[in-house]
């Protein structure tokens, strides 16, 4: 049998990895910005804990779209061309670029503005989630599908590294401006990238279900795969409590002291950690204990954070943020992995709905709950809340998911590799 070939080897990968990174650049370009002028623009007038509860605000405003729309949001990536979804809701994103480049180089930019613009980002990625996660089995043969995975997360973590740093370094020598018209460009990069990529065999058999009982099936499917359920699930709630990307700018402008150029650098150490585990993973894939080994990765990420909210010192706090991301993406390619080959083809759109709402409940609400939190609390009280919550839920799901530690290897059940073997079949004449 001919060995599968390396994922970069398929034209509609490349086309696909490429637009991911030119996305995730362009994303996380702005989003540091705008965290930034939120809080700026409220000490204009707003003590520091009013001001952070405006950055809490900005992060459930992009939360809330999601919520409301998941159920729909997995049909749709299931019923309709993901490409087309895909493209769709990067479009949105670049026409939310546009505004921000234009009113701040205005010099109108109001907090009202930002929250807008805010619920529109949340919409975009409510819908690009599921197409983006369910779209990457259908480019791969399943052999090589967590190659695939690490190195899609290379794009989006190598992307998180820069673009915060970019759109910091642009916010703070080119102008306010600069890091929103960069992002438009990207925006439009990823766009043709998209464009570029052909038609790709998938299964259809969500086509012939009433949307009601598909949007049920999905969920159902999650509830009783207690594997799926137990590692997206334990995302949830870990990178809800310890997530610190909220307070960022206040550690920034009033701990640490480093203004918006130690801003892009704080938020890019997470995912410089992030991006070496990443890489590691690409050239050698993990293949043994992947449930154990994830339980540990989640607790050094919160143990990492503890570190992080207790540190005054620059130095300590990046290796901190560092660790932290190495440790989840750990997580994250054990978490992606599982799901996606535990997963049929016909129901991965839905399934990824789920995840994505955990993901953005984890990272949207979690940083509502950490701006929130902190108005309470102060920064360094709701950093430390959160780590050892963190921590505290890991070692509960040790219990109450067996399944997530008796993982040892990535292989799905027979039964669904029999019946997803007609569409790979069809996936390797790609290749």
């Amino acid at each position: 049998m001919d060995r599968p070939p390396h994922p970069f080897r398929i034209a509609n990968f490349r086309a696909y990895w490429a637009a991911r990174f030119a996305m995730t650049l362009a994303q996380n370009a702005l989003i540091i910005v705008v965290g930034w002028q939120t809080y700026t623009i409220a000490r204009q007038t707003m003590s520091p804990a009013a001001a952070a509860a405006q950055l809490g605000l900005i992060g459930f405003l992009q939360f809330v779209p999601l919520f409301l729309t998941t159920p729909v949001t997995g049909l749709v990536a299931d019923r309709f061309d993901r490409r087309w979804i895909t493209r769709i809701t990067v479009t949105l994103q670049l026409i939310c670029a546009i505004v921000l480049a234009v009113v701040t180089h205005r010099g109108d930019m109001t907090l009202p503005v930002l929250f807008g613009v805010a619920v529109l980002l949340g919409v975009a990625r409510a819908f690009a989630g599921p197409a983006f996660s369910a779209l990457a089995p259908n480019l791969v043969p399943r052999e090589v599908l967590p190659t695939a995975i690490a190195l899609s997360s290379i794009s989006w973590q190598v992307g998180t590294i820069i673009g915060p740093a970019i759109g910091g370094y642009a916010y703070g020598h080119l102008g306010q401006a600069a890091p929103y018209f960069l992002s438009t460009g990207l925006f439009s990069l990823a766009l043709i990238c998209l464009f570029l990529i052909g038609p790709v065999p998938r299964t259809n058999q969500v086509g012939r279900a009433r949307p009601l009982r598909a949007i049920i099936d999905g969920g159902a499917y999650v509830w009783q795969n207690k594997l799926v359920l137990g590692t997206i699930t334990l995302d949830l709630f870990a990178v809800f409590l310890a997530g610190t990307s909220a307070l960022l700018p206040i550690y920034a402008a009033d701990i640490l002291k480093v203004g918006p150029t130690g801003l892009a650098e704080l938020a890019a150490a997470p995912a410089v950690g992030a991006a070496i585990v990443a890489i590691v993973f690409s050239i050698r894939p993990l293949k043994n204990n992947v449930g154990p080994r994830m339980l540990v990765a989640v607790l050094i990420y919160g143990t990492a954070t503890l570190i992080f909210g207790l540190s005054t010192s620059m130095t300590l706090s990046l290796s901190a943020l560092a660790v932290a991301g190495g440790a989840d993406m750990f997580s994250v390619y054990i978490r992606q992995s599982l799901i996606q080959l535990y997963t049929p083809d016909e129901m991965r759109g839905r399934v990824g709905a789920v995840s994505q709402l955990t993901i953005s409940a984890s990272n949207e609400l979690g940083e509502a709950e950490s701006g929130f939190l902190a108005a309470a609390l102060g920064p360094v009280g709701a950093v430390m809340v959160g780590g050892g919550g963190a921590i505290i839920v890991t070692i509960l799901w040790t219990f109450l998911f067996p399944s997530i530690r008796r993982a040892r290897t990535f292989d799905p059940p027979a039964t669904l590799v029999a019946a997803e073997q007609p569409h790979h079949q069809k996936t390797e004449s790609l290749t």
